[in-house]
């Protein structure tokens, strides 16, 4: 299959080869193509760096926030009144919001997936099933989250150890001090975990101050003791952005130095961490969604192209630069983070693909245009918009 007149994201014009499921050539722009993309841009697939398909009640009758409060503790608490009602398996959920962001370009996602000792491993293997039903469509990397802590939820430290063997990627954590009251002994368990399987790890952050700076850089040390460079991210990290710049370029720098990675979802209520500042200094800054239509949040819809536009915004991105840096973090650096191989648009490459009408990458990040095709090894999955599967 020739598909002609595509402008790629550097603006050049060309004919994309495909053959196997591969692109194997990038060709003269002509009118020669089996579909003719008319000068459409054509982007490399999205990537969610951090989504929860086990919590979304995508597809159920609404359920309204039931949190008492805005702390991290309440959301948990009011979460484990809705999950323990639900009676439609997460499964089927899970599947509704796959479909929902593959509509939209997604083709590869981080999940994170509860583990505590009111669920045991109900959630993973419920994600595990949809992992296996869109195995052919997406990739699914999956992280076993105690959400409800683990100190405080005494036998989740086995529980996430049994998540690990049974088929979770990397190993998650929450908040050692402000859900666990506990720094060392929180960080001890999922290190030792971690090591012990051979496994990333993907800590949500969300304490704030100097004393959520501090985490970090414990997080960071502990990475660097325990030679996972590079296979360690902390989520959200609101404490990057609420501290003076100096303390941030430091910590910074030690991030970089470790190869911890760091999540942000350009957040409504919280401070978002310091994007440029953090990348000028060496360190991957990625994107994902967080929470879509759950008892955490009713907002999000899992495109990935608005969620730049979004991080955009609350980072006050407004040059075409600095759009592109948003688009970044749901694409090639998310797909570093995650290891995902052969990515981008180049030959030898999976023809994997996002066709949107827009004239750059800056005003696709900036008009989140409806995707016109998108292609996942050479085969088109959605059209106009719309999922084109059985």
């Amino acid at each position: 299959m020739r598909l002609a007149n595509a402008t790629l994201p550097d603006g050049s014009k060309h004919d994309i080869e495909v053959s196997g499921g591969r692109i194997a050539a990038l060709l003269p722009a002509s009118d020669k193509g089996d579909l003719d993309l008319e000068g459409a841009l054509v982007l490399p697939p999205l990537v969610d760096g951090h989504i929860h398909l086990d919590k979304t009640l995508l597809g159920l009758p609404w359920v309204p926030n039931q949190a008492a409060g805005n702390r991290v503790a309440d959301r948990i608490e009011a979460e484990r009144k809705v999950r323990a009602a639900r009676t439609v398996p997460e499964a089927e959920t899970g599947a509704n919001l796959v479909r929902q962001v593959m509509a939209s370009g997604t083709l590869h996602m981080r999940s994170h997936v509860d583990i505590d000792n009111q669920l045991g491993l109900k959630n993973l293997h419920e994600i595990l099933k949809v992992r296996e039903r869109f195995r052919d469509l997406v990739t699914i990397q999956i992280v076993a989250f105690p959400q409800s802590g683990i100190l405080r939820s005494p036998g989740t430290a086995a529980l996430l150890d049994a998540a690990v063997a049974e088929g979770a990627d990397l190993l998650g954590g929450l908040d050692p001090v402000g859900i666990d009251g506990d720094l060392d002994g929180h960080l001890d368990a999922i290190f030792a975990i971690a090591e012990r399987r051979g496994v990333g790890i993907d800590i949500h952050l969300h304490d704030g101050g100097e004393g959520g700076l501090a985490q970090i850089t414990a997080i960071a040390l502990r990475t660097r003791a325990a030679g996972l460079q590079g296979k360690v991210a902390v989520s959200h990290a609101f404490a990057l952005g609420s501290v003076p710049i100096e303390l941030a370029e430091r910590t910074a720098d030690l991030l970089a130095e470790t190869g911890v990675a760091i999540m942000s979802h350009g957040p409504g209520g919280a401070t978002i961490p310091p994007i440029k500042l953090l990348r000028e200094h060496g360190v991957q800054v990625f994107g994902g969604s967080d929470n879509i239509r759950d008892a955490w949040s009713p907002f999000g819809n899992g495109d990935m192209l608005e969620r730049a536009m979004m991080i955009g915004y609350r980072a006050n991105f407004r040059h075409d630069t600095e759009l592109a840096l948003a688009f970044d973090m749901v694409t090639r650096t998310a797909a570093d983070v995650l290891g995902i191989n052969g990515y981008g648009i180049a030959a030898g490459n999976p023809a994997d693909f996002v066709v949107v009408e827009a004239g750059s990458l800056a005003e696709a990040v900036a008009t989140r245009p409806r995707r016109k095709l998108v292609v996942k090894a050479g085969r088109i999955v959605v059209k106009d918009g719309v999922l084109v599967l059985p």
